[in-house]
């Protein structure tokens, strides 16, 4: 897992991230653990650095993403503080917050690796944008807010507003401070551009905290409220007995304690994943590369599970540390685990140092982190109607995530991110085309008596054409489309080869147009239903298992939308008993072609035709077929289909009499691309192409009149193919 082409890269990429991700990671310490109040602020640094050194060491090691940097970031900050905060203000004890912020992110963790065995990791990515919007422009506030009072130099146990209200209570030290580091985290990195902004900001925090010292004697008085206090024991407690501590401190949890983080860690789970996955995305879109999601996603757990165990911050793929890691030259996951190793190293050589970095020079960075965090793109939704709601979505999670809670931010986003997702399929029309059936072509070509007569009487029915999701949002709007035709038409066809989901109410609505239908004496037509829907259903078998496809019930289903207006044309002429003419078997001068030639020439011609006789079901010629003949279709009628690789066919259209069939091999001396099928007993014509050569040098005048007369029908039927291409296609 970490073998590498590229070590020096790799060291030096990882030196760098370390240098940024550790103050973050210290700050974010500073957040969770300062806030249970007491001695743990001097605890709060080193589950920081434990944090970096756990995720950093662990998550390559198991096959985490090629450069990817974890360390304690933003979101597990904002979590685990919010869990702190509530627990303190319910009046738990200290010991116990302390014990339970160590449960909470064994189970993060534990809850990652499931993910991953689950395959949930390609789902996770998936979560609406409002909603992540949303939650981080919430913990961008909620870390400001919890920030200030650090900043200001108050008691860290005020909450937001009354930092404000009480001005005489500020500390200038710590203003000035948080200030100047405010003011370099911001622009440092337009005048110091090769470091990164979070080392030029620390390291002028604490210059700026050492000026103030020549002025105040005070602030050089080690573990002062100014800074984060001594490491270990000297600074008021001990590190390991506090390590032995916590596992002795287990039996103090209950089982219904241990429910109640159920929930939290949860929570901090899913959005530490986010979080990652979304790190991950960007590598691969910089690097070329592609991440296993769910692989990630059980190295991450693994990592918060080590990280917990020893009392260290949890975390997640995070952006900045990944970039300088990237931008340093860095090739492969060694680069993770160099961060992981220097990290201790730090903590061993400088931990002394780490003792005398100011409060308000972690909160300064914490509050600019948390002010973008906040999506400020946001408010350009308001300029449109169609994403007025989406800016809803993001102002309702964030204002849930401070007036209530981080983790009820959640659910409040993922609810409403369904009611619009419900809202927008409501506001698409499901029926994407209706046609009456005067208006609807047959792919039959019938006399121009039968044609005339439908033309008049096709009105009886009506032709849909549905599209998207026909679900309980949508149903009744389609009901309500075909409200006024259910009065009068007796036959309506729902073409549903665009349907993408179904659902038992929009079964249930068919099964009510079914009903109506009935009791007209009509029928509900069926047709393309999709045997595979994008989720691997088949709505036929779908809805034989509701019961609407009921034996002997007016519904009928067709496999072909040309099928299913047949049958509705056929049912029209037989109950208006129109009359079709018998056919008889047509001669050779019946035809157009050879009309007007005299009895020598059409003896001449007749040698050259073979008469050929198919029964109902019977292939002419299949698709790649060389006989090079023209077929003229005496009596009876023939199918035409377009096969394609995967065994289905696409039906062109069906020739009576009178017609012709196979021009194109005749033409071409090609073989043929279709497959023609007797649909009734059939009796043709057959012109050889060889032969016609024959006939044209004796008798170039019928030849060219045949010709002719063929060009003249192709350009007839090419004119009616552009007409039925724009109607399908709006055109």
């Amino acid at each position: 897992m970490l073998k590498s082409n590229n070590i020096l890269g790799d060291f030096w990429g990882g030196t760098a991230s370390m240098l940024v991700a550790l103050p973050s990671a210290i700050a974010f310490g500073v957040v969770v653990y300062g806030s249970i109040g007491g001695s743990y602020i001097s605890y709060s640094a080193i589950a920081g650095i434990l944090g970096v050194a756990a995720l950093g060491i662990i998550i390559p090691l198991l096959g985490g993403t090629s450069r990817l940097i974890s360390a304690p970031s933003a979101p597990a900050a904002a979590v685990l503080s919010a869990f702190v905060l509530e627990s303190v203000a319910l009046g738990i004890d200290s010991s116990v917050i302390f014990i339970s912020l160590m449960l909470v992110a064994l189970l993060a963790g534990i809850f990652q690796v499931l993910f991953g065995y689950v395959g949930l990791g390609r789902l996770i990515k998936y979560i609406p944008f409002p909603v992540v919007s949303g939650y981080l422009s919430g913990v961008g506030l909620y870390i400001i807010a919890s920030q200030m009072p650090k900043f200001l130099g108050v008691p860290i146990e005020w909450h937001f507003l009354r930092s404000l209200q009480s001005p005489q209570m500020w500390q200038w030290q710590s203003i000035v401070v948080g200030f100047v580091t405010m003011l370099t985290m911001l622009y440092g990195h337009k005048i110091l551009r090769t470091i990164p902004p979070v080392i030029s900001a620390l390291t002028t925090g604490l210059l700026t905290y050492f000026s103030l010292a020549i002025f105040d004697s005070s602030l050089l008085q080690p573990n002062n409220a100014f800074v984060i206090g001594e490491l270990g024991g000297s600074g008021g407690m001990d590190f390991f007995a506090l390590f032995v501590e916590r596992f002795r401190s287990i039996s103090l949890i209950t089982w219904d304690n241990l429910m109640l983080l159920i929930f939290p860690a949860l929570t901090l789970a899913t959005l530490l994943s986010i979080d990652t996955l979304k790190t991950c995305i960007v590598l691969d879109s910089m690097t070329h590369s592609f991440h296993d999601s769910n692989k990630e996603l059980i190295a991450q757990g693994s990592g918060n599970i080590t990280a917990s165990l020893i009392g260290g911050m949890p975390g997640s793929g995070t952006m900045g540390p990944t970039m300088i890691n990237l931008s340093s030259g860095a090739s492969s996951s060694l680069s993770a685990f160099v961060e992981g190793v220097m990290s201790i190293v730090v903590f061993v050589l400088l931990g002394a140092f780490v003792g005398w970095i100011p409060v308000a020079t972690l909160a300064g960075i914490l509050i600019v982190v948390g002010f973008r965090m906040i999506d400020k793109n946001s408010a350009r939704l308001l300029r449109s109607q169609k994403t007025i709601f989406d800016f809803f979505i993001i102002i309702s999670v964030a204002i849930t995530a401070l007036k209530v809670s981080l983790i009820a931010a959640t659910g409040v986003g993922l609810a409403l991110a369904a009611v619009l997702y419900i809202i927008q399929q409501i506001g698409t029309s499901i029926v994407y085309r209706k046609q009456d059936g005067s208006e609807v072509k047959s792919k039959i070509v019938r006399s121009e008596e039968e044609e005339s007569f439908l033309s008049k009487n096709s009105s009886e029915f009506s032709l849909y054409k549905l599209h998207g999701a026909l679900f309980f949002g949508t149903a009744n709007q389609l009901y309500l489309a075909l409200k006024q035709d259910l009065q009068h038409k007796k036959y309506i066809i729902l073409d549903m080869k665009r349907v993408q989901s179904v659902d038992l109410t929009a079964a249930h609505i068919l099964l009510q147009i079914k009903d109506i239908l009935h009791d007209r004496g009509g029928y509900l037509l069926l047709s393309r239903l999709p045997h595979k829907l994008p989720t691997g259903d088949d709505v036929e078998n779908y809805f034989n298992q509701v019961g609407l496809l009921k034996h002997l019930s007016p519904i009928m289903v067709f496999d072909d939308l040309d099928d299913a207006i047949e049958w509705a044309k056929e049912r029209i002429i037989k109950e208006h008993t129109f009359e079709k003419k018998n056919e008889t078997i047509l001669e050779l001068s019946d035809f157009e072609f050879f009309k007007g030639r005299n009895e020598d020439t059409m003896i001449e011609i007749q040698n050259i035709v073979e008469e050929k006789s198919f029964h109902k079901g019977d292939i002419v010629y299949k698709a790649g077929d060389l006989d090079g003949g023209i077929f003229l279709i005496r009596k009876g009628s023939i199918r035409i289909m377009l096969p394609f690789d995967d065994q289905k066919s696409v039906h062109l259209n069906t020739l009576g009499q009178g017609n012709f069939f196979g021009e194109f091999s005749f033409l071409e001396g090609s073989p043929h691309y279709t497959t023609s099928i007797a649909t009734t007993d059939t009796h043709l014509f057959m012109i050889s192409r060889n032969a016609f050569k024959k006939l044209s040098v004796e008798h170039k005048k019928a030849s060219l009149h045949f010709m002719d007369a063929l060009a003249t029908e192709l350009a007839t039927r090419l004119r009616e193919a552009r007409m039925e291409l724009g109607v399908e296609y709006d055109v």
